[in-house]
């Protein structure tokens, strides 16, 4: 199986405050092997969503190293320019956001298709077309939604619009996946189902997994649990991990 993780080492990031400097993340450090979920657990304002924002490129943080080790090598984060932090997010990490901003006129096999054109030609050949298509359907059927592939948003429910939302963020093959409170619209059934599928994929596809939620009910699951405070991250010593 391909190696692949993400180190984050004294990472720190800071915004403007007035006449002086916020710190978001105060010298963060984090190991995440393929495979494995890190949870993230904290109050709100605490920095969790500026954590998820820097490993996924989004921002770059004033000091530290943030290394992700690909199927294609390794790669620092922190110092990406805009393009190449662009091209490495179709690449190389899947997102899957707090709601599944999912486009309201594609079908659920189409939002995976799109994905997957991103950054590409807009015309492709009908091999190419066919290739993405089988992949697509292969990851839906890999969450329980082969059967609903041709339903567009409005037409599925909260659950499994998620899944495609997950399923969407699994297309190019990631080297790391990152997750937003995927459970925090849900029930606690749904929710509870969510979980399990991503406890699910993340083995399968052996990604490395940084997951930020407020529900502590599945954290013994997760294969290690953090605690942000203050921009200060610690493991969580009130929960027993399968790590």
């Amino acid at each position: 199986m391909t190696k692949t993780a993400l180190t984050v080492r004294d990472t720190t990031l800071t915004y403007p405050d007035g006449a002086g400097r916020l710190t978001a993340l105060n010298q963060v450090n984090l190991h995440v092997p393929g495979g494995a979920i890190a949870a993230i657990t904290g109050p709100s304002g605490s920095g969790k969503s500026s954590l998820l924002a820097v490993v996924s490129t989004l921002i770059r943080p004033d000091a530290g190293r943030i290394t992700l080790e690909t199927p294609k090598g390794t790669v620092d984060l922190a110092t990406l320019t805009r393009r190449e932090a662009a091209a490495l997010r179709r690449s190389s990490i899947g997102i899957v956001f707090q709601q599944p901003n999912l486009i309201p006129a594609l079908t659920a096999v189409e939002q995976l298709e799109a994905m997957s054109h991103l950054g590409q030609r807009l015309f492709t050949s009908p091999t190419q077309r066919r290739e993405t298509r089988t992949k697509a359907m292969e990851l839906l059927d890999s969450v329980g939604l082969a059967d609903q592939h041709a339903k567009r948003p409005a037409q599925l429910s909260g659950g499994q619009r998620q899944r495609v939302n997950i399923a969407r963020a699994l297309m190019n093959d990631p080297a790391l996946l990152v997750i937003d409170e995927p459970t925090s619209a849900l029930d606690t059934e749904r929710g509870s189902a969510v979980i399990e599928l991503i406890l699910t994929v993340v083995r399968d596809h052996n990604a490395a997994t940084l997951l930020v939620t407020h529900d502590r009910t599945h954290l013994p699951h997760m294969t290690a649990v953090y605690r942000m405070i203050d921009g200060v991250l610690d493991q969580d010593p009130t929960v027993a991990s399968v790590a």
